[in-house]
């Protein structure tokens, strides 16, 4: 009899203790995982692993051309081009630093916390982010067919400002 009234206290314990214990948020993943606000020091961080860890084979400026790149015969994606991360979600980008991809190895256990490694994807995107955009050419209007084309415009002349002609002596 004392064994089940043991037991049943015991079981009803663990029961309450599961109960009140706070619940864990669910891990963010997709798109927008490691783009939560990152604080210039964490990304102060995120680049000094990056030029410790990643940049000798993905390149200073994340381009993926870099002598060890050609040396290994690696292809790399260019992450100074938006278009090279953008089909990538963050978790597949933090999956891929964890475990490593190809030739590229797997981090060392215990290398890096979560939220380094989340920052160094924030990092990672804005390597393209800090690029130039391309210069767009405008558009040729082409006229509609039947119809007569308008005349070049020439630009004007630049005028200097007005000055007076010069004076001119009268003749004796």
């Amino acid at each position: 009899m004392l064994k089940s009234f043991l037991l049943f206290t015991a079981v009803v314990l663990l029961v309450t203790a599961a109960a009140s214990a706070p619940a864990r948020p669910p891990q963010e993943s997709g798109q927008g995982a490691a783009s939560k606000k990152v604080n210039p020091e964490q990304l102060a961080k995120a680049k000094r692993v990056y030029n410790m860890d990643c940049a000798l084979c993905h390149g200073a400026t994340g381009d993926g051309k870099t002598d060890i790149a050609k040396d290994m015969q690696l292809t790399l994606d260019d992450w100074t081009d938006p278009k090279a991360l953008a089909t990538q979600s963050d978790e597949a980008l933090i999956n891929v630093i964890r475990k490593g991809k190809g030739k590229m190895p797997p981090e060392d256990t215990g290398r890096a916390t979560n939220d380094e490694v989340r920052g160094l994807v924030v990092y990672i995107r804005k390597l393209a982010s800090n690029q130039p955009a391309p210069a767009t050419a405008q558009p040729v209007a082409t006229p509609a067919p039947g119809a007569t084309p308008a005349p070049a415009e020439t630009p004007a002349p630049a005028t200097s400002p007005a000055t007076p002609p010069p004076a001119t002596s009268p003749s004796k």
